[in-house]
């Protein structure tokens, strides 16, 4: 598969500042797009989305920059909107609020999403489930559950390797389970760290979140399962770093290796 197949875009979340500014800025680091949040304090909002998303479509434009997927509510508005502004993709991350089991969560999440089928079909616009450590659906195998019934156009997966790691999933069976619904793949890595006092008992772990070379989610092996599959589509970088200082540092040099990844994949 040419290295050419596979897009880097980045969502946007660290970044507030206004979009002229953003676009310039990321298409200056070679991004080819970006994941856009629509959520409360952010460039776009879920109340002004009919209006915001395809002005943000066109001001990033003009940095050669498409909106690849947007993160924000998975509702009828937003998804007429993403359609309206040429948006494929509403990435979601399916929590687990406390006091509910997994299981009746799971069932209501299916019934939500066979409800917003219709209007998603309508509007040519699909949902990606994305897997998401603490009290969310957390691995491939979850995932795998609340897609597999559904056409891969309108309930896909967005399959987050970090994630996957933290959960002790390997990329090649996580990849397995996913393929057949896979629209998008996020790019971050995590490791974890002592939180507890030296001498307390239990010992406490914390996850951080540090560079694409640095944490437990092994890169290569993502990219290098992707490109064997003949993966074709977006990339998404997440910017998520637990040092907030070092995002533009670290963005950059994760941006570069995982290009040098692709290419050592490439035949010579």
């Amino acid at each position: 598969m040419p290295a050419a197949a596979v897009s880097y875009t980045v969502f946007t979340k660290p970044w507030r500042r206004p979009l002229p500014d953003l676009g310039r800025f990321l298409a200056g680091l070679g991004f080819a797009g970006v994941e856009l949040p629509v959520r409360p304090g952010y460039q776009v909002e879920p109340e002004a989305v009919t209006r915001g998303l395809p002005e943000a479509t066109r001001v990033l434009g003009e940095f050669g920059l498409r909106i690849g997927s947007v993160a924000g509510p998975m509702d009828a508005r937003t998804i007429a909107a993403c359609a309206e502004a040429g948006v494929p993709l509403i990435r979601v991350c399916v929590e687990i609020p406390p006091g509910r089991s997994y299981l009746e969560q799971e069932g209501e999440v299916l019934r939500r999403l066979e409800a917003l089928v219709p209007v998603l079909e309508r509007h040519g616009v699909a949902i990606g489930l994305q897997n998401h450590c603490d009290r969310f659906v957390g691995s491939a195998a979850g995932l795998r559950r609340l897609i597999e019934r559904f056409d891969p156009r309108w309930i896909a997966a967005v399959w987050d390797p970090a994630h996957c790691a933290l959960a002790g999933e390997i990329p090649s069976l996580a990849v397995d389970l996913l393929w057949s619904h896979l629209r998008l793949v996020n790019l971050k890595n995590a490791r974890w760290q002592r939180s507890s006092p030296a001498g307390a008992l239990p010992v406490r772990y914390a996850y951080r979140w540090v560079g694409g070379s640095e944490g437990l989610c092994p890169w290569p092996d993502v990219v290098g399962e992707l490109l064997r599959r003949g993966y074709r589509g977006d990339v998404c970088l997440t910017a998520e770093y637990s040092d907030h200082a070092a995002v533009d540092r670290l963005i950059a040099a994760d941006l570069a290796w995982a290009r040098t990844l692709a290419g050592r994949h490439m035949p010579s």
